[in-house]
């Protein structure tokens, strides 16, 4: 099996990232909320996409 070294790396950040929170989402969505918010980088928030009253299964 290939190996990637790029891809061993990120998934070793994201897991110890993980572990760092106890495997909590919502403390690990908030640090990276805290991180856009220190990093000065510019960033987009987009509205919620609207609820479609379409069926994906049409009846006939």
């Amino acid at each position: 099996m290939l190996t990637n070294e790029i891809l061993e790396e990120i998934y070793q950040f994201r897991e110890a990232h993980a572990k760092s929170f106890n495997y909590d989402v919502a403390a690990m969505f908030a640090d990276w909320r805290k991180r856009e918010a220190e990093s000065g980088r510019e960033s987009v928030t987009l509205p919620p996409k609207k609820k479609s009253n379409k069926s994906l299964h049409p009846t006939a």
